[in-house]
C-alpha cells in the first residue's frame, strides 16, 4: 500500500480541504492544548494554580505535661520518639525529664511540681 504523500501527488490541497488547514499542528490535534483558546471549557485549565510543596515535611511526636504523671523519677522521652514536650495539663509530681524540645508552658509547669527538664 502506498503512503499517504504518494496517494495524494498532484493534488493542491492533499486531502485537507482550505490551504490554511494543514499549515500547524492545530488541525491533527496539536500539542498539548493547541487550538484551546477557541474553547471556552478548556480555559479554566490554563495557568498555575495551588501550591506545591517541596521538600520533606518531617512529622514531630509531642506529649503534653499531662501525660507525664503515669511515670516516676527520671523520663528520657527522646529514647520513648518523642520531639517536644507541649504544656497542656498539671503535673502531681516531681521528675526529671530529658527531651529535644519543651514549650516555655511545659517548662514552667515541670518546675513548678519540683522537676527539672534537661533539653537538647
Amino acid at each position: 500500500m502506498r503512503d499517504k504523500t504518494k496517494k495524494y501527488r498532484g493534488h493542491k490541497t492533499m486531502g485537507y480541504g482550505g490551504m490554511k488547514r494543514h499549515r500547524g499542528k492545530g488541525h491533527k490535534g496539536g500539542k498539548g492544548r493547541a487550538g484551546a483558546g477557541k474553547h471556552k471549557h478548556l480555559k479554566h485549565e490554563w495557568g498555575r494554580r495551588g501550591f506545591t510543596r517541596h521538600g520533606v515535611v518531617k512529622e514531630i511526636k509531642t506529649i503534653n505535661v499531662e501525660d507525664l504523671n503515669k511515670f516516676e523519677g527520671e523520663v528520657n522521652l527522646t529514647e520513648m520518639g518523642y520531639d517536644k514536650l507541649l504544656g497542656s495539663g498539671s503535673l502531681n509530681k516531681p521528675l526529671k525529664i530529658v527531651v529535644k524540645e519543651a514549650t516555655e508552658r511545659a517548662v514552667e509547669k515541670v518546675k513548678e511540681a519540683g522537676g527539672e527538664i534537661i533539653t537538647g
